[in-house]
């Protein structure tokens, strides 16, 4: 019998397929247009958010989840599995109040048990990548102490870079200003965004077009992993193609032991719009 479990939230953009075959539990987030609600995932993938977002005259909400939808998925483990362990990984503090709520969740259960909340200091698959080797030490027999000290080395490993397509995201979130938006849209400006090893948004530069943009981010993998072996996520806007350049680009100029695609979901997708990519890089190597 299986004594850790791994419970996540939304954010993490873990493919369906792949978080059902490892048994990885998901908390989803709320994205609300307007005054009606949708559980990021659940009854709003990313398939249906794109088109709903272009639409929309006003940038559509994100909430985290409650400190009892935590706890309830907490009991529902611990209920079935007395004696399990739990590692509940989430979304960079930094950007969101939803590990402290995971971390609220557990502090209402109705004794001590042995939950472990993880602060990822990342987003998207930049950690949906720690939830799954996370899932897969699990099931292997590994306690939750061991899995965490192997997220912690992972997560020292990580290069990732966001590839944003337009502007008017951005600006509609306030973090950048209309004179900004409006210069860098006629320029034909495509930011490229990072997070750093405190879980922090920071914006790396800036290049004129996509494919610039896209060659800039090479370079960069370049100088981090330039002859390593490395596993390649590439996340998208639910539009495969926007990738696949990118794909053969990374392929010519590293050793890549393996891509997986996902798709950016509705709440990351709300602060950087349609046609944003992502790329994940970690070395191949001995992962636990």
């Amino acid at each position: 019998m299986r004594r850790t479990f791994i419970v996540t939230d939304s954010t993490a953009d873990i493919p369906k397929e792949l978080a059902d075959e490892l048994h990885i539990r998901i908390v989803p987030l709320t994205v609300m247009f307007g005054e009606t609600a949708y559980l990021d995932g659940v009854e709003m993938t990313a398939g249906r958010f794109y088109p709903e977002l272009v639409r929309s005259k006003k940038l559509p909400t994100t909430s985290q989840p409650s400190p009892a939808e935590f706890r309830h998925a907490y009991e529902t483990i611990l209920e079935a599995y007395p004696d399990a362990q739990i590692v509940s990984i989430h979304l960079s503090s930094g950007v969101s109040g939803t590990y402290q709520s995971a971390v609220i969740g557990r502090s209402m259960l109705d004794h001590e048990q042995p939950v472990a909340v993880y602060d990822s200091k990342s987003a998207s698959y930049g950690y949906g990548y720690l939830v799954v080797h996370a899932a897969r030490m699990a099931a292997a027999g590994r306690e939750a102490a061991e899995i965490i000290h192997s997220l912690e080395e992972l997560g020292r490993q990580r290069q990732l870079y966001f590839l944003v397509d337009t502007l008017e995201y951005l600006q509609k979130g306030g973090r950048i200003g209309k004179a900004a938006a409006a210069i860098g849209t006629l320029l034909n400006i495509k930011p490229i965004l990072s997070i750093d090893q405190d879980g922090i948004i920071y914006p790396v530069e800036k290049a004129r077009g996509h494919k610039k943009a896209m060659n800039r981010i090479v370079e960069m993998l370049e100088q981090k992993v330039k002859g390593q072996k490395i596993h390649v996520v590439l996340g998208h806007t639910a539009d495969l193609s926007t990738v696949e350049s990118l794909t053969d680009m990374l392929r010519s100029r590293f050793d890549v032991a393996d891509v997986l695609y996902t798709e950016i979901g509705a709440v990351i997708g709300t602060h950087v719009g349609p046609g944003t990519i992502a790329v994940f890089v970690w070395p191949a190597g001995d992962e636990g």
